[in-house]
């Protein structure tokens, strides 16, 4: 994989403390990250605006992309190298363990569904949950 630097210059961001750090964190995370996960590893160096802009700007650019939760917020995940700026390629499985709470991107892709006339999606989410390899054991 790209080095952090190389991920930001090929989107043509600047290359500041906080995008360096959050690239980081997903980049050694296993799993998805939420908002909340990012502000505790990141103690007291960014705010909570920080963040935020900076997680709006990795999904803008193509960098992560939003896995949605069954409490209605939002998590995080790099994107795979075919993600570009407004144009994700993400139509992945993801599975949430209902023992760790860890979401995984899973490299199945979401299966066809077939729509109506005159239907067109946007998106398909699809998350199985579970029990993943560290808990089954």
């Amino acid at each position: 994989m790209a080095g952090i630097s190389d991920i930001l210059k090929r989107n043509q961001l600047s290359i500041t403390d906080s995008r360096k750090k959050i690239l980081d964190y997903f980049l050694q995370s296993d799993g998805a990250l939420a908002h909340a996960d990012i502000e505790k590893m990141s103690g007291d160096k960014f705010d909570r605006v920080t963040i935020y802009r900076t997680l709006q700007t990795f999904v803008e650019k193509g960098i992560i992309h939003t896995i949605p939760t069954s409490d209605n917020s939002v998590k995080y995940a790099l994107c795979k190298d075919e993600c570009v700026a407004g144009h994700h390629h993400d139509d992945h499985i993801h599975f949430l363990c209902d023992d760790c709470g860890t979401t995984y991107c899973l490299e199945s892709n979401v299966p066809p569904v077939q729509l109506p006339i005159g239907f067109s999606a946007s998106r398909t989410d699809v998350v199985v949950s579970g029990k993943c390899g560290k808990c089954s054991n």
